[in-house]
């Protein structure tokens, strides 16, 4: 079992940035990719970015692309979404999630493919 934990969320006005923070614990040798997933009011969850983990390949949704980066820290066992140019259609629940090992998808992008979730972080972003 893997257990995350985010941090980092708040109140930002439309350019600002913020930095979103991923504490994971347990098990953290299985966790094969980290990924963000956000969730705006009345829609579905959907995918943000992703990293291989202990490798450094990220991949991207094209909304956030050149926006946003995801990167993370091994020693730490902790994963960060860098956000900026904030704009407020990017308001919405943030939630980091761990694919564990074994894994069957190289770069992971639903819900499915992730076996652990922290609780999420809010995130709002003011006109």
């Amino acid at each position: 079992q893997v257990q995350l934990v985010e941090s980092g969320g708040g109140l930002v006005q439309a350019g600002g940035s913020l930095r979103l923070s991923c504490a994971a614990s347990g098990r953290t040798f299985s966790i094969a990719a980290m990924g963000w997933f956000r969730q705006a009011p009345g829609k579905e969850r959907e995918f943000v970015a992703g990293i291989r983990w202990p490798a450094a390949n990220t991949y991207y949704a094209d909304s956030v692309k050149g926006r946003f980066t995801i990167s993370r820290d091994n020693a730490k066992n902790t994963g960060y979404l860098q956000m900026n140019n904030l704009k407020p259609e990017d308001t919405a629940v943030y939630y980091c999630a761990a694919s564990l090992e074994p894994m069957y998808t190289p770069y992971p992008r639903t819900e499915r493919n992730f076996d652990s979730w922290g609780q999420g972080t809010q995130v709002t972003v003011s006109a």
